[in-house]
């Protein structure tokens, strides 16, 4: 910044400060604004365990696991694979305020069956439970 320049600057700031117009005459940087960046919500996502892996025709086991990124109170259901779709079978329960869940299961067909667990936009890895 050349001499002249750096005088008629602060000669300016000087008058501006005596006037009382500090105000105007500062030339200070705009104050920073705040950003709230909110965090991803987390991908929602569920477990699934049985509590036994062989049991006898309609015979009472239970299933349990957790849910990640679901809103408490969402209904999970018990899916099984029938041939190449996925059947939903009259059981369900929902996640407490634990983000969990616990559901109790009887199964009449024999052989292994692959399971999981779906709701609240997730769906569990399949496992199996083997009836005999």
């Amino acid at each position: 910044m050349n001499r002249a320049y750096r005088l008629t600057t602060t000669a300016a700031l000087a008058a501006a400060l005596v006037a009382g117009a500090a105000a105007t005459a500062t030339a200070a940087a705009p104050a920073p604004t705040a950003s709230v960046t909110k965090a991803p919500a987390p991908t929602p996502a569920l477990t699934a365990q049985p509590s036994t892996g062989t049991v006898a025709a309609w015979q009472e086991f239970r299933v349990s696991g957790k849910a990640t990124g679901i809103k408490t109170g969402t209904r999970v259901t018990l899916q099984q694979k029938q041939g190449a779709k996925w059947v939903s079978l009259p059981a369900s329960v929902t996640i407490n305020k634990n983000s969990a869940y616990s559901m109790r299961v009887k199964l009449g067909i024999k052989g292994k069956n692959a399971l999981r667990i779906t709701g609240g936009g997730a769906t569990s890895p399949e496992f199996t439970v083997t009836v005999r």
